[in-house]
């Protein structure tokens, strides 16, 4: 399929090989690249964004046809792949480049974020602190933190933190 007919959606729910672990294998989703973005450090190192003082969150870009998968999916799978009332953490993850954050496009990815999480408000008992902001510009992340989940079976957070995650949510049917 030509690359002009896929989308973009960048979101970030924590660590990021959680999030591209979780989306990866999503019927209708083409790729998930981790990387950086919503700060003012161009260009930074994973080393540079962990200090929290560059503004970045780690994010996914994750890259979808949107003729099996719409973005309204995508953003509706979100709110179960991570708890979006922490503000900066997730689990034991905490500084800023933890936070729960979508970025959007257009006016239009911006309204349907804002209904999603309006509708997933009601599973949760705290209120979402999810910002919702527009994408300046993504940087990749460094290649060894690409496919990390897949490419690193034996890590040790594979099996604290994203094992039990992809479990629960194909035990639940989420995935």
């Amino acid at each position: 399929m030509n690359e002009e007919a896929f989308n973009t959606a960048v979101l970030g729910g924590g660590c990021f090989w959680c999030m591209e672990a979780v989306y990866k294998d999503i019927p209708g989703i083409h790729s998930v690249e981790s990387g950086y973005a919503a700060g003012s450090v161009p260009t930074p190192s994973y080393e540079e964004v962990c200090t929290g003082r560059t503004g970045h969150a780690e994010v996914v870009r994750i890259t979808y046809d949107p003729r099996i998968i719409s973005y309204r999916q995508i953003v509706d799978l979100f709110w179960k792949a991570h708890d979006p009332t922490t503000l900066n953490r997730q689990g034991a993850d905490t500084g800023t480049q933890y936070r729960s954050i979508i970025l959007h496009h257009s006016e239009d990815e911006k309204l349907q974020a804002e209904a999603s999480r309006a509708a997933a408000a009601a599973d949760f008992s705290r209120p979402i602190v999810t910002a919702i902001q527009p994408i300046d510009i993504f940087y990749p992340a460094e290649r060894h933190h690409q496919n990390f989940y897949a490419a690193n079976p034996a890590h040790p957070y594979n099996a604290a933190v994203i094992r039990p995650k992809l479990d629960k949510l194909k035990r639940t049917g989420v995935i």
